[in-house]
């Protein structure tokens, strides 16, 4: 039997009254777990299987699957799935950790931040972009792939006035490097020092710091290429329901 906290990033029906969960734990990292029960109308379980939730769970590892034996839910987010725009920032977020980590490989910064995410979304009213984007910049760096800012990556050029950003080498790339790297993004000087700011400003004080919508937008665009090459894949489906919010004026 195992203790640890987990938050659920996504639920499957199985058979009639059951699911199967993906779950971010503490200290299991990414599993999957069956609750069983847990469509029946009276289950302890209702609450400790909905996405967003937080809880203590007790587990024991099956051949297959983790299965819940006791859950004390700690926060539901509940406030998050009353927002469409929370809602979808937040499903975002999760599925972040479902498509780039594998599983059972602990990651407790990767929880923390997560859970520090969606205590942080759960009372925010406006700048979801701005949020996201510093949640982005923290994730990656939380996988391994923090951006090589300082000076060039390839050269170690201190000099930032003239950069791009490539994708391939992780980091800032001076004019002359960014002629041979045909994975770079453009970024001005501003923008590069906002992506610094953001990296090392906390989820909590950034609703502090003024940011063009311009600029959050190119930065999230370039966030987004970077996570995927390093995660090897193609797309996230939330970001289609992103785009939609931000094309009708939302974020």
């Amino acid at each position: 039997m195992s203790k640890t906290q987990g938050i659920v990033l996504k639920e499957i029906r199985f058979k009639e009254t059951s699911k199967i969960l993906n779950i971010y734990t503490k200290k299991f990292g990414r599993i999957h777990a069956m609750a069983r029960g847990a469509y029946k109308p009276k289950s302890q379980l209702i609450a400790n299987t909905q996405p967003f939730s937080l809880n203590e769970y007790d587990f024991y590892k099956g051949k297959n699957f983790y299965y819940i034996t006791q859950a004390d839910i700690i926060d539901s987010f509940y406030s998050i799935r009353e927002n469409m725009e929370k809602l979808i920032y937040g499903y975002y977020m999760l599925e972040l950790v479902e498509k780039s980590t594998p599983e059972e490989e602990e990651n407790e910064k990767l929880f923390l931040l997560l859970e520090k995410g969606l205590r942080v979304l759960s009372k925010l009213d406006k700048d979801f972009l701005k949020f996201i984007v510093s949640y982005e910049l923290k994730f990656i760096s939380f996988l391994g792939y923090k951006p090589y800012i300082e000076k060039c990556v390839v050269c170690k050029n201190e000099d930032t006035s003239n950069i791009k950003f490539s994708i391939k080498e992780g980091g800032i790339i001076c004019s002359n490097c960014s002629i041979m790297e045909p994975y770079s993004e453009r970024m001005d000087k501003y923008m590069y020092e906002v992506m610094k700011t953001l990296l090392y400003t906390p989820l909590n004080k950034i609703i502090q710091i003024n940011i063009p919508k311009d600029v959050m937008f190119n930065l999230h665009d370039i966030l987004v290429k970077y996570i995927l090459y390093n995660i090897d894949r193609k797309e996230f489906n939330s970001l289609n329901l992103m785009k939609s919010l931000e094309n009708n004026g939302g974020c």
